[in-house]
């Protein structure tokens, strides 16, 4: 019984590790974007926070494709008078890294 204690406690670090490692490539994948110089986790600055855009679309309004889409072709009136730029340098993959982390983590 002990031993089982272990093994699970030993796969939970794994699995947390593996959390934070994902969270840490999305987090670099966001400031190597400038994506931080309008957008916080928790805090409005010029444009809404991740946590605001998640609860918005938390009933499965928009998808993470759909927000990649918004993304990367910018937008205006969403969120007030300061239009989102368009965003075409990220690349597909990073997109949906992203929009998922957006919409899952927050």
């Amino acid at each position: 019984m002990r031993k089982l204690h272990y093994a699970v406690a030993v796969l939970g670090l794994f699995t947390l590790e593996g959390v934070k490692a994902d969270q840490a490539a999305t987090l670099q994948i966001l400031q190597r974007n400038a994506c931080t110089a309008c957008h916080q986790a928790t805090v409005k600055t010029v444009g809404p926070s991740w946590q605001d855009v998640a609860n918005r679309y938390r009933d499965g309004s928009k998808t993470a494709a759909e927000l990649g889409e918004s993304v990367k072709k910018g937008s205006t009136g969403q969120w007030g008078p300061v239009p989102m730029p368009p965003q075409a340098q990220l690349n597909d993959a990073d997109l949906a890294t992203v929009t998922q982390w957006i919409l899952s983590s927050h």
